[in-house]
């Protein structure tokens, strides 16, 4: 791993088709990556990022607030859902005032389960880029978007 054309065995007709295919190509290897990574924790990477909004919101929120802040906007974070409460590591609560809306709380499982996942599982994968080299990477996606 390391050179697109070698990787996938493929020339491109320009740079700009090179660049997309090796974006595409690197969010899989990087999704391959924290799957891998979060299987020992028996939850998935779009899990983990619920667990880490509800820790960082310090408070509960709508379930729809957490679907708009999540990474990857799927339409199975209900889904999601319904196993972290069955994990016990979430719960849901219903509105008083509103029985369309459901706020959704970090349980001390699910906190204690996110002391236990190290802080820099994503280093690893960043490991061959400098500080510079990251940033001017980050800033090139900004602007791609």
């Amino acid at each position: 791993m390391g050179n697109i054309v070698e990787d996938v065995q493929s020339r491109f007709e320009n740079n700009k088709v090179k660049a997309l295919i090796n974006i595409l190509y690197t969010a899989s290897w990087i999704s391959n990556k924290q799957n891998m990574f979060f299987k020992q924790f028996g939850i998935s990477p779009q899990q983990y990022n619920i667990l880490r909004i509800l820790k960082g919101a310090k408070k509960p929120l709508k379930a729809q607030e957490v679907k708009d802040r999540m990474i990857e906007r799927s339409p199975n974070s209900t889904r999601l859902m319904d196993k972290l409460v069955a994990k016990n590591l979430i719960k849901r609560s219903p509105c008083e005032n509103d029985r369309r809306v459901v706020y959704i709380h970090i349980t001390t499982d699910g906190l204690n389960l996110l002391k236990s996942i190290s802080s820099d599982y994503n280093l690893d994968i960043l490991k061959n880029l400098s500080e510079g080299e990251a940033e001017e990477l980050s800033d090139l996606l900004d602007k791609l978007r």
